[in-house]
């Protein structure tokens, strides 16, 4: 055994113009985490438990596009999605179209132990979350006022928007669309917000976890799911490794990239970063950005992406820790 790991991620596709104040904000919050998950593993927590107690603590923060702070619909609202995945035995629980529920990872995990099922959705989450006593709270909570001003200019631009924690006041929202000639499933967009939070775990007994929540896209479809809630696109952990994803989600959705990092290993024999920057390198098609955080049973931690930035932090039982944005 390589004793313990931990990753996180705020999400892929980070706006090079993001204020140095915002940037320090993103780094304070993603080295709580990795110390939150570090003095969980030294009292031998499992790995499962570790991935909840990070995500639910990046769904508390508004910084980043899950729970509180998360991503508008096209009408104003939001609608969040997560899922869980305990290497150990494979088992697994995913949510969508979650409304009211407080802690999106949570119903994820209560879906995992205490439904017949897989993956719930919309009223039937919410219903199952009500039966459950999780923490409900209005709509309103998840809303910012941030979030409210990049809706407006999503709305003015005809588009799904990028970085929304850059300030808009003044900008004008057409030079952003001239700059950016994007595409989502073949389709131009002008901007994309892909920012979803993740954590990855291998304790010190070798096993695996990841967890991913989301808002989803700001400006979105109502009942639009991306790959967060996907096992084997946006989550997954086996016996060999636990991997989150984070970017474009129509694209990791194609490329099954969280699978398929954990098949490199183990039917090609890959290790954990040639198997990341495998995915990352031929699995993202038509022009998909996204990134992805990553741990293996043997201890180690990986990560990769191709966008222009990824929020990340990552830390092993040996004194390895770093806090990231960019390259």
């Amino acid at each position: 055994m390589g004793g313990w790991a931990i990753a996180v991620h705020g999400g892929a596709g980070v706006d090079p113009n993001l204020p140095k104040e915002r940037q320090d904000e993103a780094k304070q919050l993603l080295t709580r985490c990795i110390n939150l998950g570090i003095t969980a593993l030294r009292a031998s927590i499992p790995a499962i438990d570790v991935v909840e107690l990070v995500v639910r603590e990046l769904e508390t923060d508004p910084l980043f596009n899950s729970g509180r702070g998360s991503a508008l619909t096209e009408k104003g609202t939001v609608e969040m999605e997560a899922s869980i995945m305990d290497g150990s035995g494979r088992r697994c629980g995913a949510v969508s179209g979650v409304t009211t529920v407080k802690n999106p990872i949570s119903l994820a995990r209560l879906v995992m132990e205490k439904s017949p099922h897989s993956y719930l959705a919309f009223s039937g989450a919410e219903e199952f979350a009500k039966q459950h006593g999780v923490e409900m709270v209005d709509n309103d909570y998840f809303i910012t006022e941030d979030n409210v001003g990049m809706l407006k200019l999503a709305k003015e631009a005809d588009s799904i928007l990028f970085d929304y924690r850059i300030p808009t006041i003044g900008e004008s929202c057409s030079s952003v669309v001239d700059t950016l000639p994007l595409q989502m499933n073949g389709l131009p967009i002008s901007v994309y917000a892909p920012e979803t939070v993740g954590c990855v775990v291998v304790d010190s007994q070798g096993q695996c976890a990841a967890a991913t929540s989301t808002g989803g896209l700001m400006n979105k479809k109502v009942g639009r799911i991306g790959d967060s809630p996907l096992i084997g696109a946006g989550t997954y952990a086996c016996d060999l490794c636990g991997v989150s994803c984070t970017g474009e989600g129509e694209a990791i959705i194609r490329g099954t990239l969280a699978r398929d990092t954990a098949a490199l290993m183990e039917y090609k024999g890959l290790g954990l970063q040639e198997a990341v920057d495998y995915v990352i390198e031929k699995r993202l098609d038509g022009g998909g950005k996204a990134g992805l955080i990553a741990v293996s049973s043997k201890g180690e931690v990986a990560y990769g992406f191709n966008s222009v930035g990824m929020f990340r932090g990552c830390a092993t039982e040996d004194g390895f820790m770093e806090v990231g944005i960019w390259e």
